[in-house]
């Protein structure tokens, strides 16, 4: 990596953190200047506004989750069953949040509050991961392996509500991401009720 790389990837790692700790509204260009021990111009030699900075984090936030997903999902054999799919991708989503903490957070965080027309060009990013877990889930469904009576929509809601806010009251070190995951789809598929009545 050039000095040049590796100046633009400290603007980024830095300005990730800021935004996650300040939100889009609260961060300044003179913010993410100072704790990444530099002037203010020098970012802009990189990046023509916060704007252009915050989008490439929203997206370098969500490529990477949607990235490590597809390959742990992918570096399946094909035998796996709908169940082994959907937990490498839980543990692949959890796994790159707690890794990429910034990133994620700062994307799941200050979606909301991002100008309109990033949010439009963010959208299709969005939509094509959303529809990569919305086929995993449907898959199963059709497979017999979720009740067919399970709105899968609100589901996926449910279940990124669950993953996401992990960055949130995950402690490092008391559980790893591949705990967490075969925690939350032994929940997906065998619910927390004993049967009994």
């Amino acid at each position: 990596m050039s000095k040049s790389d590796r100046t633009r990837q400290r603007i980024l790692d830095t300005a990730a953190q800021e935004f996650r700790k300040r939100g889009y509204a609260g961060t300044k260009v003179n913010d993410i200047a100072f704790a990444a021990d530099m002037r203010a111009a020098s970012i802009y030699y990189y990046f023509e506004s916060k704007e252009q900075l915050f989008e490439q984090v929203l997206e370098i936030g969500l490529r990477l989750a949607f990235d490590a997903v597809r390959k742990a999902v992918e570096a399946l054999p094909e035998s796996a069953g709908h169940r082994e799919r959907i937990n490498a991708a839980i543990e692949a989503h959890l796994s790159m949040l707690l890794e990429y903490g910034d990133y994620s957070s700062a994307n799941i965080r200050n979606f909301g509050q991002t100008p309109a027309d990033i949010q439009e060009r963010q959208m299709e990013l969005r939509h094509t991961y959303g529809e990569y877990w919305r086929k995993l889930l449907t898959d199963a469904q059709e497979d017999g392996q979720v009740r067919t009576d399970v709105d899968l929509s609100l589901f996926r809601m449910f279940l990124f509500g669950a993953m996401n806010w992990s960055l949130e009251w995950v402690k490092p070190g008391k559980m790893s991401a591949a705990e967490i995951a075969q925690q939350l789809s032994q929940t997906l598929f065998d619910g927390i009720g004993t049967h009994a009545r």
